[in-house]
């Protein structure tokens, strides 16, 4: 009877743990609508959808909670973490807190699972199981940002040069810096909706009353981009010290254009080694087979009956 009442209750938190890990991956995965959404949606506005939950207090409420297990304490180390999430595209309030709380769901869940899914194993492999999915549960979140992050930098990357020839020339033909964003992310839009959406981003906080120089400082902390930060120097540098902004951009065009082209030279010059490994782990055995082989075959035919002979 005891031995029944233990299995209940701990089915009943292997339940409670499983289902709190799938809301908090469900939250963090899947976002979802507002009623601020709806609203900007039936008057005509576009706003972006938080990649995370932000309209449910009770979700958030214990995803507070439980993430207070796993939340950075150091002040520093929460904002680091912040601005990470922020990076990956997480622009939510309470994104820490339900990362967090993803990590500490998990971390729970998962050898709460092991534990009963392994009632026969011993008790040394159990709990070395048991660890191994409490490491894994706090660490997946954390690989998976880190991937997210440099998807998503990597997607910013690779139509920057363009864009910043497209803002070269519009600055140039006459247009101010602002217009000058806003028709870059116009023109750019289809092709690299990421990187309209954050120069969009920036005329928007401009547009709200943000200073210039706030705005290109948050679009330097939203992408983490160094590309994107020497631009963001540029910029802050020319308006500051009222310097040609036109010039200013074209001679930093200029050195990302040099600088993309050694990039694809530094990636050309390493496909010479990494063929050398690929000819070393798999062409030259089976050259070696080819070439040694039929001398092989003729020895051990030549070998074995003399041996018998003898």
């Amino acid at each position: 009877m005891n031995l029944d009442v233990v299995g209940i209750i701990a089915s009943l938190l292997v339940f409670g743990a499983v289902m709190l890990a799938f809301f908090g991956v469900r939250t963090l995965l899947n976002p979802q609508r507002t009623a601020q959404d709806r609203v900007a949606e039936l008057t005509g506005g576009r706003r972006e959808l938080d990649p995370l939950l932000t309209g449910a207090p009770a979700v958030s409420g214990v995803a507070s909670n439980l993430g207070a297990l796993a939340r950075p304490s150091d002040g520093d180390e929460a904002d680091l973490m912040r601005r990470r999430l922020l990076q990956a595209g997480y622009r939510s309030r309470n994104a820490l807190e339900v990362y967090s709380a993803v990590r500490a769901g998990l971390a729970l869940a998962l050898p709460l699972v092991l534990w009963v899914a392994l009632p026969e194993m011993r008790l040394v492999f159990t709990l070395f199981f048991v660890l191994a999915a409490a490491t894994a549960g706090y660490f997946l979140p954390a690989i998976f940002i880190s991937n997210k992050l440099e998807n998503r930098q990597a997607v910013l990357l690779k139509p920057f040069p363009d864009a910043l020839d497209l803002l070269v020339s519009s600055v140039e033909a006459g247009l101010g810096l602002d217009a000058a964003f806003r028709r870059v992310a116009q023109e750019i839009e289809s092709a690299a909706p990421e990187l309209a959406r954050e120069l969009q981003l920036v005329n928007h906080e401009v547009a709200a009353g943000m200073p210039r120089i706030e705005a290109l400082r948050r679009l330097d902390q939203r992408t983490g981009l160094e590309d994107m930060n020497q631009l963001v120097n540029v910029l802050v540098q020319a308006e500051r010290f009222g310097t040609s902004v036109a010039r200013a951009l074209r001679i930093h065009g200029d050195l990302v254009r040099k600088k993309r082209m050694l990039a694809a030279e530094e990636r050309a010059a390493k496909i010479s080694p990494k063929l050398t490994v690929a000819m070393i782990l798999f062409i030259l055995p089976g050259l070696f087979v080819v070439l040694a082989g039929p001398a092989f075959v003729s020895v051990v035919r030549t070998l074995i009956p003399a041996m018998s002979g003898e």
